[in-house]
């Protein structure tokens, strides 16, 4: 009898299982499968739940040059806020970035009250020598942009390490010996480059190109021009604490020796080998660095030695057209702001720029 009743309950429990099955779980997979309406309140959900990005808006454009905001993820893989040159955005605005020579005086920012989240960028890419100090912004800004460690967002080309050793560097054929390429050689801090130039050429010849020398270069040759020289002058027009800028890059990704003129060479070696490069304060006069060269022109096994640091190291070519000059640092705020909700304020701006003579 009793084990009559325990049959019993089992049909019993299996019978209202199947049931409640076919009443409530059936018709609800077909409905999701049928109209959709059980996906679209689930996207609508996800959706709420995505976080917004911040918006960045550039609000004095580096010389008036635009470029293509899709950039960022095609060639720095950043997507991760918003970019936009709309100025009525601007009580929106996450964050706002001014480039340092376009703010003719403060005229020329925002006139309406700041909210209060909204960071300023500040952004500057020329040296100290060639930054002017404009008054009543010395205290404004939140977060500086630039190629200085030192910044809140650094905005340059590094050396980086390699996931895994690597032999296979081919150099590069050769057919110049000494190239220079230079847009501007009589600014005041153009004169010591220029001069020590002249002298060099005294003692071995160089190949010049640029708007310096009438010998414009078009940015399809600049790579190729770079790969075939030995040697590149790599001056900078003036020095400074981390003023090392795409005149080290150019060659040092191409395959082809740097010959630096700017900060002392310890300040390089914090950037790059320093077995990647020459230095001119390495040498007594232009005489010795021109006979020095013209050795090593003979000696390849010696030359070679400046590629060494290819084995663990690699260089990234930077952007040439000039659509693209502002590109990187801009994409590197954007990925900045995406990041970082700290609150800061930058006090005494170009005591801290203008520090490193």
């Amino acid at each position: 009898m009793t084990w009559s009743r325990n049959v019993l309950a089992a049909v019993l429990i299996l019978g209202c299982t199947t049931y409640v099955y076919f009443l409530y779980i059936q018709p609800s997979v077909h409905n999701c499968s049928s109209d959709g309406r059980l996906f679209a309140h689930y996207t609508s959900v996800v959706r709420e739940q995505t976080p917004k990005k911040p918006l960045l808006l550039i609000w004095a454009i580096p010389l008036n040059i635009k470029f293509d905001f899709n950039d960022c993820k095609k060639y720095y893989n950043i997507s991760s806020c918003d970019l936009t040159y709309n100025r009525s955005l601007y009580q929106q605005a996450d964050a706002v970035m001014f480039y340092q020579k376009n703010i003719r005086s403060v005229a020329h920012m925002p006139q309406e009250s700041r909210p209060q989240r909204q960071k300023w960028i500040w952004y500057n890419v020329e040296s100290p020598s060639n930054t002017l100090k404009l008054p009543g912004i010395n205290n404004i800004f939140n977060l500086t942009l630039s190629y200085r460690r030192d910044a809140d967002i650094i905005a340059r080309y590094d050396v980086v390490i390699k996931d895994e050793p690597d032999d296979h560097f081919v150099l590069p054929k050769k057919d110049r010996l000494v190239c220079w390429m230079v847009s501007n050689m009589w600014t005041a801090g153009s004169r010591v480059r220029t001069a020590y130039y002249k002298e060099l050429t005294k003692h071995i010849k160089v190949d010049v190109f640029g708007l310096g020398f009438s010998v414009p270069l078009p940015a399809e040759r600049y790579y190729p021009m770079m790969q075939s020289c030995k040697f590149y002058l790599a001056f900078e027009n003036s020095a400074h604490k981390d003023y090392i800028t795409e005149k080290m890059n150019g060659p040092l990704s191409s395959g082809t020796v740097p010959i630096v003129l700017g900060m002392p060479r310890d300040n390089y070696e914090e950037f790059m080998p320093g077995d990647s490069f020459i230095h001119v304060n390495d040498f007594p006069d232009a005489k010795a660095m021109a006979q020095y060269l013209l050795e090593l022109d003979k000696n390849d096994d010696k030359y070679m030695k400046y590629f060494a640091w290819r084995r663990f190291y690699t260089a990234t070519p930077h952007l040439l057209t000039t659509k693209n000059e502002f590109t990187q640092p801009t994409c590197l705020a954007c990925n900045h702001i995406s990041r970082d909700n700290r609150y800061s304020v930058v006090h005494n701006l170009y005591g801290w720029y203008h520090s490193s003579r």
